[in-house]
């Protein structure tokens, strides 16, 4: 066989390899709750979408709640009504994320994670960079669905918004739209198109929302209302529950003033409900 033609035939098969590569990244779902009340519909609809098998188990994790017990309770009640599959919690220490290997496996072999909610900082304050972080990915990758609500969805963005404004004191009231405004860190980054905030419609969360939208112009950054989720699949992502979902993204032009001001153009605004479907960029 001519050189040439070993050249082509290897250069498609490095193709061919980094598709397979990157399809088994995204074997598992995502389902993001933007907090509040949980229906049994929003319950059931996440019961089928981890697709539980007889011998499968679910995870619950309450590192971001200063309420374990009670938060461990009301959610493992939830469940057990859509499910007879085993259920049990890990309320890891930054050391344990390390060191307790027993618990480290069980996450990674279980096919439901549920991050409760809470304070993102401080869940993410024990994960981040140690081997509990990389057996979610791991489950992720090998199909299991992660799940979490209001601080447990905050954290599923590679860039994640911690709540906290840049030189004020007040961490949850955005009165200006500006850039450089909103605080962010490094979340599980189980998506890396989009920034998600939660709460977002109840709360009045646009300034915060369209802040970060413009000091991150190439995502998507997409406001989760409560009682309603956004159930993601590699790029495909479908709304469930009752309220809506608001998604920003594209924004052209962006200029920031002498005083941080900051105007954009032509931006796309989605606004979702429940049964509809959008894509990541």
């Amino acid at each position: 066989m001519k050189k040439e033609h070993l050249k082509k035939y290897a250069l498609i098969w490095a193709f061919v390899c980094v598709g397979l590569y990157a399809f088994g990244q995204h074997k598992g779902s995502l389902f993001i709750i933007g907090g509040g009340d949980r229906s049994a519909a929003l319950m059931e609809d996440l019961v089928q979408t981890a697709d539980l098998r007889p011998s499968d188990y679910i995870v619950i994790l309450p590192m971001a709640t200063s309420i374990p017990e009670e938060s461990i309770a009301y959610i493992s009640g939830q469940l057990s009504e859509h499910c007879k599959n085993p259920i049990t919690s890990f309320n890891f220490t930054k050391a344990q994320a390390n060191d307790k290997q027993t618990w480290i496996d069980s996450v990674k072999n279980a096919r439901l994670i549920y991050i409760t909610g809470g304070d993102q900082n401080k869940f993410m304050e024990v994960v981040r960079g140690t081997k509990l972080y990389d057996a979610m990915h791991e489950a992720y990758r090998n199909g299991a669905t992660v799940s979490g609500t209001s601080a447990g969805a905050a954290v599923m963005s590679q860039i994640m918004i911690t709540g906290a404004q840049k030189g004020k004191r007040e961490t949850d009231r955005f009165s200006e739209i500006e850039t450089n405004n909103v605080v962010t860190s490094e979340g599980m980054g189980f998506l890396t198109r989009a920034i998600i905030d939660q709460h977002f419609i109840i709360r009045g969360r646009y300034n915060r929302l369209l802040s970060a939208q413009a000091d991150h112009p190439d995502k998507m950054v997409i406001g989760i209302d409560e009682a309603t989720a956004i159930v993601v699949k590699g790029k495909q992502v479908r709304v469930t529950g009752d309220s809506q979902v608001v998604v920003v993204s594209g924004p052209k032009k962006v200029q920031i003033s002498d005083k941080n001001k900051v105007t954009f153009k032509n931006a796309k605004l989605s606004l979702y409900t429940n049964g509809q479907h959008f894509k990541l960029k």
